[in-house]
């Protein structure tokens, strides 16, 4: 009677990858490997590498490269990835691996994929100022895109009356502008966009109140950006930070919370990330404290906010828009946005961790003690 001894084994490189690039972002497909290595529990790692198109070197991608949804172990046969650099070649590794492959002496079969990015329209103006007001002029000044994703040659500021259809325009070749001939007691209407993104896309911008003439202006700030090989010379202005107006944009105006979130908080690893005990409830979940380990950063105690299980989409968005909220001030007398984790389940907030608890208790107690 002959008996046989079957030996799992690492699997083989996937098939089939496919890419399709989208200004700065790629989707990545691809079929299973030929060989499973006699194993059910195949998954996926993607390795993103940004390479010189000159000398071929390439290495591994900054971290705020965006892989989602995850690089290591995808259960599933595709990724998208953002966040790339414009006009730059990259290369992706789509690795395979199974239970036996972290036991083997050899490295994960993989396949490689190269691609080049696109021209990406700039991302908008983080921060607007209101400068100077008087009844009929405003000056502005701004921070530029923080990627710009070409050499921005021109930025156009449009304003109109609200209520009104006609706009203006005023360009600008840095970052101030003054508008003049504005009426008195009127409010004007601003918005950000490039224009590449449709007038659907526009997102509304309270800019602030003026002083003597009382104008109250929204400011719509677009920029013009052409794409050059060569650099434009001459130096950079002087910005000055008196008289700040920062911008505060309603996260309701965005169609994706998932967008307006990672627009004003970062994105926190889940292993960053521990939870030591339930100390309250709030309106969409469970409050606990925990501890936050980031990279390069002491561990610090955090509050951590989650949302609960069964929420409809109404919650969710509500969740997050509380995020983006807060992500959006940066004063010490305001609670500190750490993160968010959107990836994980539950979705949890994470913000500095109060000692005394929230304001109206404390004051509660501070009240009864003194009575």
């Amino acid at each position: 009677m002959s008996s046989f001894c079957f030996l799992a084994a690492v699997p083989s490189a996937p098939l089939n990858v496919f890419s399709s690039v989208n200004e700065t972002s790629v989707t990545l497909e691809w079929s299973e490997p030929r060989d499973l290595g006699g194993r059910g529990d195949v998954v996926y790692n993607v390795v993103c590498k940004k390479c010189l198109h000159d000398s071929g070197y390439c290495a591994r991608c900054d971290d705020n490269v965006e892989v989602s949804p995850r690089r290591l172990g995808l259960a599933e046969r595709q990724a998208a990835v953002r966040n790339l650099q414009a006009h730059t070649h990259y290369s992706f590794e789509i690795q395979a691996v199974n239970g036996v492959s972290s036991k083997s002496p050899s490295n994960p079969q993989y396949t490689t994929v190269n691609i080049t990015t696109n021209q990406a329209a700039p991302s908008a103006v983080p921060t607007l100022h209101l400068m100077r007001a008087t009844a009929g002029t405003l000056s502005l000044s701004w921070l530029p895109p923080e990627r710009p994703n070409g050499v921005i040659l021109d930025y156009e500021i449009k304003y109109q009356e609200r209520g009104e259809s006609f706009s203006h325009t005023v360009t600008a070749q840095h970052t101030s502008a003054k508008v003049e001939g504005l009426k008195a007691g009127i409010v004007y209407m601003v918005q950000v966009h490039d224009p590449e993104r449709s007038v659907q896309d526009l997102l509304p911008l309270i800019v602030g109140s003026a002083s003597a003439g009382f104008v109250v202006i929204l400011a719509m700030i677009v920029i013009a950006v052409v794409c050059l090989r060569r650099q434009r010379t001459g130096s950079e202005l002087e910005y000055t930070e008196k008289l700040q107006q920062y911008v505060y944009i309603d996260p309701f105006t965005y169609e994706d919370p998932n967008e307006a979130v990672h627009e004003f908080a970062r994105e926190i690893d889940i292993s960053c990330v521990k939870i030591e005990e339930v100390i309250g409830a709030g309106e969409f979940g469970e409050v606990c404290r925990g501890r936050l380990k980031q990279a390069g950063r002491k561990e610090i105690t955090v509050a951590i906010k989650t949302l609960k299980a069964g929420y409809t989409e109404h919650q969710r968005r509500d969740f997050l828009s509380e995020a983006s909220i807060m992500g959006q001030f940066d004063h010490p007398n305001v609670i500190h946005l750490e993160g968010v984790l959107t990836r994980s389940c539950p979705v949890l907030i994470i913000t500095e961790f109060m000692e005394n608890g929230a304001l109206d208790s404390f004051l509660r107690v501070w009240v009864t003690r003194k009575i």
